[in-house]
């Protein structure tokens, strides 16, 4: 599939939510700052007709890293709706995200499926051997910070969670809401007739300015919300660089 520019900042997003609930700290996985770990960013849509065996790549990888310190996140670019068909997850967010990573990179233009492993190298998503390659690296690598979310609660449609982290003032806490699975019947566009599976698609992300060690973050969650579909997962980077320095999620 072709690539294409697309030229905006990094927005915020917001997550959404229902009920009162409220999860315990055992939910919680904390990276210390001598472990490694492995954020794996892919970018996608169901209008790409080159992004279903890199999905299929994703959800490989993730069920064998299960346990391990490895935090996938799948989002769905906007700019392929315009071939026919609008991806139910897709959004603008995602793109400008895409597009800010290629500003860190050094990357004349995006692409699907691409990935990016810890804010630092990118490729293509279908590329296995590549993938495995650079979760390895990841892990072998102190975190340079650490961070612990806990307090999560869920009340009248909004959540409220408690974040921890030594990261130098300035940096960045992305919070990210996904959903652990879903299954699409495409009934246009390049992936027409098809049904596509998707893990861990982004439904929601939220940048927060770190400027003290602990801090208190509000959330709104969509209207599938359910503990058991979602997760919360938690990096810190570098605003400059893009470098993800810390990460952590809560299995709800």
């Amino acid at each position: 599939m072709k690539s294409t520019k697309i030229f905006s900042f990094l927005s915020f997003a917001v997550l959404a939510g229902l009920g009162s609930l409220s999860f315990s700290d055992q939910s919680i996985q904390k990276t210390p700052v001598d472990k490694g770990f492995a954020v794996v960013e892919l970018f996608t849509s169901e209008g790409c007709s080159s992004c279903p065996p890199a999905d299929a790549v994703v959800a490989k990888i993730e069920k064998e890293m299960n346990g391990q310190p490895v935090y996938i996140l799948a989002y769905h670019v906007d700019y392929w709706n315009r071939l026919g068909w609008k991806d139910v997850f897709s959004s603008a967010d995602y793109s400008k995200r895409q597009n800010t990573y290629a500003n860190w990179l050094n990357l004349s233009s995006v692409y699907t499926p691409q990935i990016v492993v810890n804010g630092k190298t990118e490729f293509v998503a279908s590329q296995e051997g590549t993938l495995r390659k650079a979760i390895n690296t990841g892990l072998k690598q102190p975190a340079q910070t650490d961070l612990s979310l806990d307090n999560f609660k869920v009340n009248n449609g909004s959540a409220t969670l408690n974040y921890h982290t030594e990261a130098a003032p300035g940096q960045v806490l992305v919070l990210a809401l996904v959903k652990k699975l879903a299954t699409i019947a495409v009934k246009a566009g390049e992936n027409s007739g098809r049904t596509l599976s998707h893990v861990q698609i982004v439904t929601n992300i939220q940048n927060i300015r770190v400027n003290a060690s602990s801090g208190e973050a509000t959330l709104k969650l969509p209207p599938d919300f359910g503990a058991k579909q979602f997760e919360l997962i938690a990096f810190v980077q570098d605003s400059k660089t893009g470098s993800i320095n810390a990460a952590t999620k809560l299995a709800l």
